[in-house]
């Protein structure tokens, strides 16, 4: 007795075909044989039936394509598609990818039948008759499948851009090279990228409208005023008027989501641009987590923990590429060593907890007073360098002095609220015709440690053989 359940099966040889036919019979199934794809699809499309067998491979429409085109149409999306072939790895792979219910190796009914049973699922209203048989059959089939393919192939390519950017290794980087990817697949008035931990925002926005767009960005990421941007400026992106609200999605990297992404449409409504985004904010999650992680490496890797400022490996090296520039250039840099006075009598008196209070307190007090072209770090221990960049002696003196009086009148307090005095002694030692760098810094050492046994908290010049003016040196006239 038929239980009511419709099975199209598609099988290009005669005899194999009505035998499962006649096996699906004696199971109940209402089922019904077709040689091609082609004419199987019409059938489903015109009717959907409970459940389709087909091929994995077969001429002209393979299973994959069959499946995936059963699957984006609305009449038949809830259709299960039973795939069969040869026992590879390979078949099984494209069989899942494609979307297909089961795999069944060819041949094999009692599997075949097993996997129909717990497959299929009763469609509701296949007998109301209001699915229409497509005229010329072959040409709509295929072009419904062409159609689904360039869909795939564009989705396909969109991921693959996406993906590429896992190589950025830093966030500005990787959200330069997004802008440049999404104006080119989408127009937009802005486009930002927010991330919380650690804290970075990006916006791309057309240079004429920036105030108005990072307005509007943070508005729609809900973001404060204050909080830093990263604002990349181009015609890329429109000046058009605001024409709807924006778009916003989150990006998720193993469930978790990491940043949020918004797009101020130029033209409101459009769909495809809304597809683009859940296709971009889909892929970004991993390329973002690489570069964010890239990104602390490297930050640790030259960042002193307590401080937070430049540790001694790297300040090695951008001291060595500051003096190649200077030589270059012809212009003066100097310096500075500081050590904190007395620093073991605090470690003493207040404890190991107070004394890093202490040389964080001053790592941000240094990283405050430092010009945007001077380079501060934490030598070791209580020691801290700075590199005083275009700075001839008088300016480098300045600065030391300015340095040790904000030191002098900087507030860290106990556990009992009382305020710990803190001074510092400052070496500093400037840049010499053919010096080097081991050599400048065993000079301002020299002075530091000078500063030290005059009394400390105070600034001492090393002396110099050769000092420079301008482009050229001269020799001190004390030494003629």
């Amino acid at each position: 007795m038929s239980s009511g359940l419709s099975v199209i099966l598609i099988d290009p040889d005669e005899q194999t075909r009505e035998v499962l036919i006649s096996r699906l019979r004696m199971q109940g199934y209402r089922a019904i044989g077709f040689v091609g794809p082609v004419e199987g699809a019409n059938a489903a499309l015109g009717s959907p039936p409970s459940a389709v067998i087909a091929d994995l491979w077969m001429a002209g429409i393979s299973g994959v394509q069959l499946t995936r085109l059963l699957r984006a149409e609305p009449a038949t999306e809830r259709v299960p598609v039973i795939l069969r072939g040869p026992d590879t790895p390979r078949n099984r792979f494209w069989a899942e990818r494609a979307g297909a219910a089961a795999y069944v190796v060819k041949g094999r009914m009692g599997d075949l039948v097993r996997a129909i049973g717990r497959s299929i699922v009763p469609v509701a209203g296949e007998e109301d008759g209001f699915f229409t048989q497509l005229q010329d059959a072959e040409s709509a089939i295929r072009d419904r499948i062409a159609a689904y393919l360039d869909d795939a192939l564009f989705e396909s390519v969109l991921a693959a851009e996406v993906r590429a950017l896992s190589t950025c290794g830093a966030f500005d980087r990787l959200f330069d090279r997004l802008t440049q990817f999404v104006a080119q697949v989408m127009s937009y008035r802005w486009l930002a990228l927010s991330v919380s931990r650690p804290s970075h925002l990006g916006l791309h926005a057309h240079p004429a409208a920036r105030g108005e767009c990072e307005r509007e960005m943070r508005q729609a990421l809900d973001l404060p005023a204050d909080t830093a941007v990263l604002c990349i400026e181009d015609e890329d992106a429109a000046a058009d008027p605001v024409s709807a609200q924006p778009l916003v999605r989150s990006i998720e990297f193993g469930q978790e989501i990491i940043a949020r992404m918004a797009l101020s449409q130029k033209e409101a409504g459009d769909r495809q641009d809304a597809r683009i985004l859940d296709i971009v904010a889909r892929e970004l999650g991993g390329p973002l987590r690489m570069a964010l992680l890239v990104e602390e490496t490297q930050r640790a890797a030259t960042t002193d923990p307590l401080t937070g400022i430049m540790n001694r490996r790297a300040l090695l090296a951008a001291l060595d590429v500051e003096q190649s520039r200077s030589e270059r250039h012809g212009y003066p840099m100097a310096l500075v060593m500081l050590d904190v006075d007395h620093f073991k009598s605090i470690n003493d008196e207040h404890g190991h907890a107070m004394g890093d209070q202490v040389l964080d307190a001053l790592g941000r007090l240094l990283a405050h007073h430092a010009r945007k072209t001077d380079i501060v770090g934490r030598w070791g221990g209580e020691e801290f360098l700075i590199v005083l960049s275009g700075a001839p002696e008088s300016g480098a003196r300045i600065a030391a002095e300015r340095i040790r009086a904000a030191v002098e009148e900087m507030t860290v307090l106990d556990e009992k609220s009382q305020r710990v005095p803190i001074t510092v002694s400052l070496g500093i030692a400037c840049l010499e015709m053919n010096d080097s760098v081991d050599g400048l810094i065993e000079r301002a050492d020299h002075a530091m440690y000078q500063a030290k046994a005059g009394g400390r908290n105070r600034v001492v010049v090393a002396p110099t053989v050769l000092r420079r003016t301008g482009t050229d040196f001269e020799i001190p006239r004390n030494l003629l």
